[in-house]
């Protein structure tokens, strides 16, 4: 018999349009980076923002940590990456680095490694370790490249995915793709590894209204997740939890079982459409970023 899981304990902080959330590893702390420019740290025990960036005057997409470094990395609509330490608030490092709006950055878990995916169509790979130098142009979408993602087993490989409508893997190495899956009927929002019984997955999200599953080694879908009403903007699956999430700008956030994929529960927040979804290794809060700003949830069973 399954385990009923569901949303609970929604915590809410307003502010404008929320395009991307991540967790802090150790510290009570979420990312948020917001469409009107601006980037701030929440701290979700005391309910405070604990520092504020104004980057640009443009959106800010994608904004990360770099906890290693004690850095923020952010990527905004002026085609710029800028690096902040988050301890003192100083700007390390400002760049422009592509030609078109950054739609993602990537922070490499255990290699001096950020990928930036825009819509220039193209990805690149920067080396921090060598003052921020491109080291690579990955080419091969033909429409904007929404999202990366590191192989979590392999550190010289990633996915993409582009609203061209493909998936596409790369080696670090080669500027060109390794692998193309096509299988949705719009363009892509999201991708994103996860591992059920030692087996490697990726993740979809597509403006066709679905999410899939495509199992890594054998290139094909293997399960499609529809009843979405709108795009689908993110997907994760939850490290320690069989479940995966989906968000979608029918402002829904939808939990699924990661092994059979039948649908488990369904929340509207109310809060405008969903744009991005991070979950906190080790425990089970889900932050999740809306029109509205963010909401802060946890999965019990």
């Amino acid at each position: 018999m399954s385990i009923a899981f569901k949303f609970e304990n929604e915590i809410v902080q307003r502010s404008e349009r929320a395009k991307s959330v991540e967790f802090h590893p150790t510290q009570p702390w979420i990312l948020v980076s917001l469409h009107s420019g601006t980037v701030y740290i929440w701290n979700y025990q005391s309910q405070t923002t604990e520092k504020t960036f104004k980057v640009a005057e443009s959106p800010v997409r994608s904004a990360k940590f770099i906890p290693s470094k004690g850095w923020v990395i952010v990527g905004s609509d002026d085609a710029f990456i800028r690096v902040y330490d988050y301890g003192t608030m100083e700007k390390i490092k400002e760049f422009q680095a592509h030609k078109d709006y950054i739609r993602c950055l990537c922070v490499h878990p255990t290699l001096p490694y950020v990928l930036s995916a825009s819509d220039d169509s193209v990805i690149k790979l920067w080396d921090w370790e060598k003052d921020w130098m491109c080291t690579q142009t990955f080419e091969g979408h033909s429409h904007y490249v929404m999202r990366a993602a590191f192989d979590p087993r392999d550190p010289n490989a990633f996915a993409s995915a582009s609203l061209d409508g493909t998936i596409k893997i790369w080696n670090v190495p080669s500027s060109a793709p390794k692998v193309t899956l096509d299988g949705h009927e719009k363009g892509l929002n999201f991708v994103d590894y996860f591992s059920r019984d030692d087996v490697l997955y990726l993740l979809s999200g597509s403006d066709d209204y679905t999410a899939k599953v495509w199992d890594d080694k054998g290139r094909s879908c293997i399960q499609t997740l529809e009843g979405h009403e709108h795009n689908v903007t993110a997907v994760c699956a939850h490290p320690e939890l069989p479940i995966v999430i989906t968000g979608s700008e029918d402002e829904t956030l939808r939990m699924w079982d990661a092994n059979g994929f039948g649908l488990k529960h369904v929340v509207k927040f109310g809060h405008g459409r969903i744009w991005d979804v991070a979950y906190q290794k080790g425990s089970r809060r889900v932050a999740v970023a809306c029109d509205e700003g963010i909401a802060v949830v946890e999965i019990v069973c």
